[in-house]
């Protein structure tokens, strides 16, 4: 069974919305991530941490388009180049995929994603895709996250979890760590 593992960037109060700032990234505030805060090399290793555990990456369909024309070329997302693919959605056609990074496979449903985890393989990691962490974690599919949390408070933006009633679902600290400029790094196993 493969785990899915959403990784992030979150304000201190939910908002995932436009952490770069880059084309398709709408929110004012947009850039967050790198605006105002010290630069400590240190609070982004997780990031290099998480390339030796990714054997794949899941994203959802507005995040492939925005990551898509981006990362085949950045030196910082080298590691992801020739990995695995999927991309969740049930309009993105196949003449839609980027040539040359590496195979991608488009998911039409939630049904696929669970047949996908109960595949053999390791991890998947969904970055971005606000909308679809939410919709996988309802759907108790998501497994692991991995955060940096920014001590920045956003108000409205798209947010990792969902307003919806529902059971209560603990998580597990596998670890944490926080830095000089108030980056906290926390990585929760999902109890089941």
């Amino acid at each position: 069974m493969r785990n899915l593992v959403y990784t992030g960037f979150m304000s201190l109060d939910g908002v995932l919305d436009s952490p770069g700032g880059g084309p398709g990234e709408e929110h004012r505030s947009g850039g967050w991530v790198f605006k105002d805060l010290e630069f400590v090399p240190e609070a982004w290793s997780l990031k290099n941490e998480e390339l030796a555990d990714t054997t794949a990456l899941m994203f959802g369909r507005r995040s492939y388009e925005a990551f898509a024309p981006v990362w085949p070329g950045s030196e910082d997302h080298a590691g992801y180049k020739d990995l695995p693919k999927f991309v969740v959605s049930g309009t993105l056609s196949e003449d839609a995929l980027v040539d040359g990074w590496g195979q991608t496979t488009i998911l039409r449903s939630i049904e696929d994603i669970a047949a996908l985890k109960e595949s053999e393989g390791g991890a998947i990691f969904i970055h971005g895709s606000a909308e679809l962490a939410r919709r996988l974690s309802d759907a108790g599919l998501i497994d692991q996250y991995n955060l940096l949390v920014f001590p920045v408070l956003l108000g409205a933006g798209k947010s990792l979890f969902g307003r919806a009633d529902r059971d209560k679902q603990m998580l597990k600290l596998r670890e944490s760590e926080s830095y000089p400029n108030g980056i906290l790094k926390l990585i929760y196993d999902v109890g089941r």
